[in-house]
């Protein structure tokens, strides 16, 4: 064929093609006839249409099961000693912001000859940190409040003077610093 008669084909053609979607379950129909002229015999299973509804309920059970978890964790550690002493609380608030500000300004000051020293203050840090948490855990199993807020209190104090201890001596190690040790006599 020529290109001129496939043009003329489709134009007589046109508007006759079976451009309409098969039904639904079209295959399968179409797949039990091929099976059935084959003699292929095949079970017919009833859909169940119940599990579209069973998953979207089981869905909706795991999404409000975690949503009640969430709502429903036991309060922190930092809650718990609120209810017991709100000042504790502030004061918590206003030393962490503290000592966080002055380790900043600490870890700016490192050099090589101070890391060591750096390094040292916040292991100690670290351990009163700790110390500070078993206080809180023996506040909450119902100690001696008034001695245990006393000595978080004072944890607090010790980790800042720690800080400010150290912050100065590194600036007198950075004072020191430009200054040559031959030109000292004893």
């Amino acid at each position: 064929m020529n290109e001129e008669s496939i043009d003329k084909l489709f134009r007589e053609l046109q508007g006759k093609f079976d451009v309409a979607s098969p039904d639904e379950g079209h295959q399968q129909r179409f797949l039990e006839k091929l099976n059935a002229s084959k003699g292929v015999v095949t079970l017919k299973r009833e859909k169940n249409r119940w599990w579209k509804t069973l998953s979207i309920a089981a869905s909706v059970a795991l999404l409000c099961a975690v949503g009640i978890g969430l709502l429903n964790k036991p309060p922190t550690l930092e809650e718990q000693v609120a209810k017991i002493s709100p000042e504790v609380s502030q004061s918590q608030l206003y030393f962490a912001s503290l000592i966080e500000e002055q380790v900043k300004e600490l870890e700016s000051e490192s050099t090589p000859g101070t890391r060591k020293m750096i390094d040292d203050t916040l292991l100690q840090l670290n351990k009163l940190e700790n110390d500070y948490q078993r206080l809180e855990q023996d506040l909450l199993k119902g100690g001696n409040s008034k001695l245990l807020l006393s000595a978080m209190i004072t944890n607090f104090q010790t980790r800042i003077d720690l800080l400010q201890d150290v912050m100065d001596q590194i600036e007198q190690i950075k004072n020191l610093k430009p200054y040559d040790d031959e030109k000292f006599s004893i």
